[in-house]
């Protein structure tokens, strides 16, 4: 327990500081990636890891909450009202996602989540009087909470950092809940949830709507830190990798899906400048990674480590020439 409250405060010193000590804006952009897209894949963690529900077509409600938001300020409303829209419109949509695909789990739930993440991404392509199609939506400004602006790389990463807190912090609450054994509950055994009086449908709607709603969040922090969205950033591609995120970092963990968005945030930003052949890089680690840590990257350190100390414990001592035990 200790060592837990020691890591958790050094990461967050880690985290506070950042900006005194990393040189120029860049690495800083990237930090503020690595947080927005640690939202992203703890919203799809919900899913994946604690409902045993893969989705294709996260991506698309990431989009939503990005369009919704930029077109509402391209029509001159506030800041305030394009947050508030753009989270109301994921919900809603997360409710239409969660309707249609809930008529059937696994393959079938997959299925039917990447045809609504395609159909998303075809509105957005396809309907140019709205979304301005592949040219996408420019958002002149960002918001200033308490009139602080964020216009600049560190005051973004900053209120990026208190976002992800905060989102981190209600994941972890609503983990530890309840709803969110009963929902572990209906991923390991549904029947017998059903059998002892649990909607398991409900359930998994209660928790396509709270991923929902941590997409949007999402969402709204990609749009105000690229202040564009395009139909690109809601693809497949998109989708495919916020899964790999949580797949390699950890299904079922808090800090897993974090680990796995800084390794692609980082493979595709920060490596692929010295190194030609990224992709072909960042999928050996993900091979490497199935192979020597079928559970995740974060739960599979954890184990070497802890198989590490035991053998050091186990290993006898060495005694002097003579001496005695």
């Amino acid at each position: 327990m200790r060592a837990r409250a020691i890591g958790i405060a050094a990461s967050l010193l880690l985290l506070a500081t950042l900006p005194l000590w990393v040189a120029g804006t860049y690495y800083l952009n990237v930090a503020s990636q690595i947080l927005l897209y640690g939202v992203f894949a703890l919203g799809l963690n919900v899913l994946v890891g604690y409902a045993g529900l893969v989705s294709l077509g996260h991506a698309g409600l990431l989009g939503i909450a990005s369009y919704a938001a930029a077109i509402l300020l391209a029509a001159g409303y506030g800041h305030f009202v394009a947050i508030l829209g753009a989270l109301v419109a994921t919900v809603s949509g997360a409710a239409i996602f969660a309707v249609l695909s809930l008529r059937a789990t696994g393959i079938g739930f997959i299925m039917i989540t990447l045809a609504l993440g395609q159909i998303v991404w075809g509105l957005a392509y396809r309907w140019l009087s709205l979304t301005n199609g592949d040219n996408g939506i420019n958002v002149a400004t960002r918001p200033a909470p308490f009139g602080i602006s964020l216009a600049s790389a560190t005051a973004f990463y900053y209120a990026t950092l208190v976002v992800f807190l905060l989102v981190l912090l209600a994941v972890a609450i609503f983990v530890r809940s309840p709803f969110g054994a009963s929902l572990k509950g209906t991923r390991d055994q549904p029947r017998r949830m059903s059998a002892l009086g649990f909607h398991v449908w409900l359930i998994r709607f209660y928790a396509c709507l709270f991923s929902g709603f941590i997409s949007a969040i999402a969402g709204l922090l990609f749009l105000y830190y690229n202040e564009f969205i395009s139909p690109h950033a809601i693809s497949l591609t998109a989708s495919a990798e916020a899964l790999l995120m949580v797949i390699s970092g950890g299904t079922g963990t808090l800090l897993g899906p974090i680990a796995g968005a800084a390794l692609v945030v980082i493979m595709k930003n920060v490596a692929s400048a010295y190194i030609e052949r990224w992709n072909f890089m960042l999928g050996a680690i993900f091979v490497a990674i199935v192979i020597f840590m079928p559970e995740g990257f974060v739960p599979g350190t954890v184990r070497m480590v802890r198989w590490s100390v035991r053998s050091l414990r186990a290993r006898p001592a060495v005694l002097p020439a003579g001496g005695r035990q």
